[in-house]
């Protein structure tokens, strides 16, 4: 199975400014996805998406692949990962350089683990699945069959259909995406215009090692968990 590897990072960070560059315990935030990439025993190729030549420079330094430059369009606020990533598979694909599956890797998510890229293809592989993402588990108290809404009068009503679950231990387990990997079939991702298709599969993630820098806060509690392994 032929695996793109796809780093995503953008100059226009609002949230942290420039934090794609900015040393976090030690090197570049861009670089700790950089080396758990290349890391990975299963994806065939790793490339760069960006349309910052600083976050390009940073990143062929560190051994990524920057074959060419996002175009500005794809790189505002508000663009969404899809269209960036069917960029990337579309161009690469022009120069008749094909994959079996896309894995995006964003820099906000910098303790990802090379083998969790790798069990996560393996995962693909065996279970025929569209799509993996990483999971982190719900708390209890926000699992929906414990969550309600407004009605339109403004009486609480139950998000789940079906009675109330009473008692925690009878709760099913309930996940969210993590963000440290994306893993997408080709097809579903270039065809079908998604990201997770008709079949998804979730690794999960220990919570202790997993962080989404989109805040100084996350960026402060980043900087701790990595200097503790380090």
């Amino acid at each position: 199975m032929r695996v793109l590897g796809i780093v995503t990072a953008r100059g226009g960070s609002k949230g942290v400014p420039r934090k794609n560059v900015r040393e976090l315990a030690g090197k570049p935030l861009l670089v700790w996805t950089a080396e758990a990439a290349l890391a990975a025993n299963r994806l065939t190729r790793v490339v760069l998406s960006t349309d910052d030549e600083e976050i390009a420079r940073v990143g062929r330094g560190a051994g990524l692949d920057v074959p060419f430059m996002r175009p500005a369009e794809l790189a505002l606020d508000t663009t969404p990962s899809l269209p960036v990533l069917r960029h990337v598979v579309a161009t690469l694909e022009a120069a008749g350089d094909r994959y079996d599956a896309t894995c995006l890797l964003q820099p906000t998510n910098p303790l990802r683990a090379h083998d969790t890229i790798d069990r996560c293809i393996e995962l693909m592989e065996t279970t025929g699945c569209d799509s993996v993402v990483t999971v982190l588990p719900v708390p209890d108290e926000h699992n929906p069959y414990w969550v309600f809404f407004r009605d339109a009068r403004g009486s609480l009503v139950p998000a789940m259909p079906g009675p109330l679950v009473p008692r925690r231990q009878d709760l099913p387990a309930a996940f969210h995406r993590e963000g440290q990997v994306y893993l997408t079939r080709r097809d579903v991702l270039m065809e079908q215009g998604s990201l997770y298709g008709a079949s998804m599969q979730g690794y999960p993630i220990d919570p202790a090692r997993s962080v989404n820098i989109d805040t100084p806060a996350d960026w402060e509690r980043a900087e701790a968990v990595l200097g503790r392994r380090d």
